[in-house]
């Protein structure tokens, strides 16, 4: 079974609204909206939101959108929630939806706060994953500016690591591939790197990314897939970035 699960936590203090970010909206629907339909039109059976800030009002805005198209019925059964207390980083966030990974098949990580990506480019990750037979395929795009964004370090066979901005050395500060944070997973190798990440870095945070070198020391491929559309990485986290993401939107 494929599934999937969207990190739609946050409080998002930069959009300066009392609102949780993800219910923002763009075109007349929340931003995590279209991250469901994205993982749905991928062929992700059942989607797991991971909530935190004001978690009854993301739950709400997602049930009355469906509602609203008469799909609510449908979605009850396809989508669930898990609850993120603290917020502690995306691989805790991951973690708190344990029993919805499960042991079998595999997960595509999606970030509510990225309404622009596609299933067109999410299907084309998960055949390369399937394919290649990865234990994780990171989807990541060639950006002009890198800044801030966790970059994809390979070696001669491949993907190596990621590195977050604020660890990064400057020669990998340089690095143009940057991860999108949108993931596949096989689920039973995410759960085991799960139990084995870590918190000492600048943040102090479990970071989902650390899960990449720890199932490649299990012995399984790992594979970052550039995406041929940087626009659909586009986090929101600004009022002035949803006004582009709308704009964006509209053009499409």
């Amino acid at each position: 079974m494929l599934k999937a699960i969207i990190l739609a936590a946050g409080k998002g203090t930069r959009m300066k609204s009392d609102k949780p970010k993800v219910v923002h909206e763009v075109l007349g629907k929340p931003m995590v909206y279209y991250s469901i339909e994205a993982a749905k039109n991928a062929g992700c059976e059942k989607v797991c939101v991971i909530v935190g800030y004001k978690a009854e009002e993301v739950e709400h805005s997602i049930h009355t959108t469906y509602e609203s198209l008469g799909l609510a019925d449908e979605m009850k059964n396809r989508v669930s929630y898990a609850l993120q207390k603290e917020q502690l980083g995306t691989g805790h966030a991951v973690k708190c939806a344990s029993d919805f990974i499960g042991n079998d098949g595999d997960v595509v990580v999606l970030c509510g706060d990225t309404p622009l990506v596609t299933a067109d480019t999410l299907e084309s990750a998960i055949r390369r994953h399937k394919t290649d037979g990865n234990g994780v395929t990171v989807i990541s795009a060639i950006l002009d500016d890198p800044f801030g964004y966790g970059r994809i370090i390979r070696d001669d066979k491949g993907l190596d690591r990621i590195v977050e901005q604020k660890d990064a050395t400057e020669e990998e500060q340089a690095v143009c591939e940057v991860n999108s944070g949108m993931y596949i997973f096989q689920c039973d190798a995410l759960l085991s790197a799960l139990s084995q990440v870590k918190n000492d870095n600048a943040q102090g945070e479990y970071y989902l990314p650390d899960t990449i070198g720890i199932i490649k020391a299990m012995g399984l491929p790992v594979d970052a897939v550039p995406m041929d559309d940087a626009d659909q990485i586009r986090g929101v986290n600004t009022l002035e970035q949803l006004v582009e993401a709308e704009e964006i939107m509209k053009n499409r």
